[in-house]
C-alpha cells in the first residue's frame, strides 16, 4: 500500500517504527528461551531413546532363556492405561508422559522360572520407554514449529518492517524538504516580483 507522503504520515510511520523496535526486543528474547527449551527436548529425546535401547537389549538377553522355557511371554503383560498430561512452557502446551499402568497375567512363582519376575519387569521398562520416546518426539516436533513460527517473525521485524519504515520516514522527509524549499524559493520568486513591479510603478509615477 502506496505511503502517503505528508507530515501526519511522517508521524505515523514514527509511531510504526518506535512500536516495532520495542516489540522486537522481546520476541528475540522468547526466540532465546524457545530455543534454549526444544535444545533441551532434543537432549531428553536422545535420553529417552537411548534408555529404550538398553531396555531393548536387556530384554534380547533374556531371549536365550525363553527359548529353553515352555513359559509365553505372549499375553503376559498389556498396558492398561496411559496417561499424557499437558505441560505450559513459554506459552505452549506441551505433551509429557504421565502415569502407564500395566495389567500382568497370573502366572505361578512355583511352577515358573525365577527370571520370569525380571522379564516382567523389563517388557514393562520397555514399554514405558518405547511411549516416553514417542511422547518426547511430538514435544520435539510442537517445539520446532513454535521456534520456526518466532523466528520467521524477528526476520519479519528485523529484515522486512523496520527498515521499510526506515525508508518510508527517510522518502516523506525528503519529499517534505523537497516541497518546504520549493516553497520558500517560490516565496522569493513571488517577492521580487511584488518588488520590480512597485519599483516600475514608482518609475512611472515620477516620470510624470
Amino acid at each position: 500500500m502506496p505511503v502517503a507522503l505528508s507530515k501526519s504520515s511522517l508521524q505515523q510511520q514514527r509511531d510504526r517504527l518506535r512500536l516495532f523496535e520495542r516489540f522486537l526486543p522481546s520476541l528475540e528474547l522468547k526466540r532465546q528461551q524457545l530455543t534454549a527449551e526444544y535444545k533441551k527436548a532434543v537432549e531428553e529425546l536422545a535420553e529417552a531413546e537411548r534408555a529404550a535401547a538398553r531396555v531393548g537389549r536387556s530384554l534380547e538377553a533374556l531371549l536365550p532363556l525363553l527359548g529353553t522355557s515352555a513359559t509365553k511371554l505372549s499375553g503376559l503383560v498389556r498396558v492398561r492405561r496411559v496417561e499424557v498430561v499437558e505441560e505450559d512452557v513459554l506459552g505452549l502446551r506441551l505433551p509429557a508422559l504421565g502415569a502407564v499402568e500395566f495389567e500382568v497375567a497370573e502366572y505361578s512363582l512355583i511352577a515358573t522360572p525365577a527370571w520370569l519376575d525380571d522379564a516382567v519387569t523389563c517388557i514393562q521398562e520397555a514399554a514405558t520407554q518405547r511411549l516416553r520416546v514417542r511422547v518426547y518426539r511430538a514435544r520435539v516436533a510442537r517445539m520446532q514449529g513454535a521456534v520456526r513460527r518466532v523466528s520467521q517473525r524477528v526476520n519479519l521485524f528485523e529484515k522486512v518492517l523496520i527498515p521499510g519504515a526506515h525508508r518510508d520516514i527517510a522518502r516523506i522527509r525528503i519529499f517534505l524538504s523537497d516541497v518546504e524549499r520549493s516553497a520558500v524559493v517560490t516565496s522569493k520568486i513571488a517577492k521580487g516580483k511584488r518588488a520590480r513591479e512597485r519599483a516600475g510603478g514608482q518609475a512611472e509615477g515620477g516620470g510624470r
